[in-house]
């Protein structure tokens, strides 16, 4: 098999490559699933468009002050989120899930807006950012566009993205008294694929639930909000009783299939042991 790389040194350069109607042109980040489809045939390419020198935008991890926000470049790897101090002790739940994603060598290269162009509902990072509630600016040759994290997802690898959309970065925000977990089930290693993944973003006041938001990944075909249980749980305490309701109400609100991870029902009795386990933790932080 054979393709061209070309490696354009302006965002306008690599726009000029990308065509909306060509899906044998790609733009390339940090290719760590693209090489895998590549080399198992599941995708034949002619171009790929690297996004390695595109300027700042694509590279920043910055966060404003003024407005509580990170804002996180599209090529910003997740090694360098990792270890990040900021990141750290202003979200600290990336570096915590970072102990179990994936592996170093991932790590080391693997991009931001790579993992949610993607669209693996398997991942770790993407319901996370949808549990911090972080928005994603979209550029192409019309212009720019910013939207929740969510919109980007229509199904099993598939985006709302066209051929010719990049992602330029992510927009975070920093909520000052919100505490945040994600938690991965899995039946192998702690680093393989999860068979159920929660991202659980929330505010208390004591053990009363001020507001929340809970994100259902992997047991689906992408991550979704569960937006049934959380309003079973919000502004009110966090007790068996109301945990057995959310865990009943998140249930009820997805369609979970069966895989080579387990089986429906399986996972579904995961969902509710792990949401109200994690709820309950964190309530008593």
């Amino acid at each position: 098999m054979s393709f061209e790389l070309v490696e354009p040194q302006s965002l306008e350069e690599a726009l000029s490559f990308l065509d909306g109607e060509d899906p044998a042109i790609r733009p390339f980040g940090g290719g760590t699933a693209l090489m895998l489809m590549i080399k198992a045939q599941m995708y034949k390419p002619q171009l790929l468009v690297s996004l390695r020198h595109l300027g700042a935008r694509f590279s920043t991890l910055a966060f404003d002050s003024a407005s509580n926000t990170f804002r996180i470049g599209a090529m910003v790897r997740f090694s360098t989120l990792e270890r990040s101090p900021e990141i750290g002790r202003l979200l600290p739940v990336i570096p915590t899930a970072m102990k179990t994603l994936a592996n170093v060598r991932v790590r080391n290269v693997a991009t931001v807006g790579g993992s949610l162009a993607h669209a693996d509902p398997h991942l770790d990072l993407p319901p996370i950012w949808m549990a911090l509630d972080a928005k994603v600016t979209v550029v192409n040759r019309s212009g720019e566009r910013t939207m929740p994290v969510a919109d980007i997802f229509a199904g099993y690898y598939e985006t709302t993205l066209a051929n010719d959309d990049l992602i330029a970065e992510l927009q975070v925000p920093v909520r000052p008294g919100w505490r945040s977990r994600y938690v991965k089930v899995t039946t192998r290693a702690a680093h393989d694929w999860p068979a159920l993944g929660l991202a659980m973003s929330a505010e208390f006041d004591g053990r009363h639930v001020r507001d929340l938001r809970i994100v259902l990944s992997a047991a689906i075909d992408r991550p979704q909000r569960l937006a049934a249980a959380e309003a079973v749980l919000r502004a009110n305490e966090v007790d068996d009783a109301a945990l057995r309701r959310a865990g009943e109400a998140a249930v009820a609100e997805v369609e979970i299939e069966s895989d080579s991870r387990g089986a429906s029902d399986y996972k579904r009795h995961l969902l509710q042991v792990h949401l109200g386990r994690a709820l309950a933790a964190m309530a008593a932080e």
